[in-house]
C-alpha cells in the first residue's frame, strides 16, 4: 500500500511563496512519476505537475512559470515551489503517481496539505 505524506501548506499572501513537500514510500518513489494534484472546493482532483525517475518534468499550463516540481530521489521525497501564488491556486494538494499506469493502484492518497491564497 502506497503511502503519502503531504506537508508545507498554509495561509500566504497574494503573490507569495510556499513550498510543498510529499514524502513517498520508498517502492512506490523508486518505480513511477510522481506528480502533484489539486482539488479546490467543489471542483474535481485536477493534476498540475510531473516528473518522472530521472528528473524530466511537465507543468500544467494553469501554473506553469509559477511552481516548480522537484525530486529528492535520496529522501523519497517530491517537492512543489510555489511562487507567485493566487487566490485561484487555493486548494487542498496531494501528491501520487502519474496517471496512467496499469499496474498502480489509484486508490491510496495521502492527506493533501491545504493551501490558502489570501487576495
Amino acid at each position: 500500500q502506497a503511502q503519502f505524506v503531504e506537508s508545507g501548506g498554509g495561509l500566504v499572501q497574494f503573490g507569495g511563496s510556499l513550498r510543498l513537500s510529499c514524502k513517498v514510500s520508498g517502492d512506490i518513489f523508486s518505480r513511477y512519476a510522481m506528480a502533484w494534484y489539486r482539488q479546490a472546493p467543489g471542483k474535481q482532483r485536477e493534476l498540475i505537475a510531473g516528473i518522472t525517475v530521472r528528473g524530466n518534468t511537465n507543468i500544467d499550463s494553469s501554473v506553469r512559470g509559477r511552481f516548480t516540481i522537484s525530486r529528492d530521489n535520496a529522501e523519497n521525497t517530491v517537492y512543489l515551489q510555489m511562487n507567485s501564488l493566487k487566490p485561484e491556486d487555493t486548494a487542498v494538494y496531494y501528491c501520487n503517481v502519474v496517471p496512467g499506469y496499469n499496474d498502480y493502484d489509484y486508490n491510496y492518497w495521502g492527506q493533501g496539505t491545504q493551501v490558502t491564497v489570501s487576495s
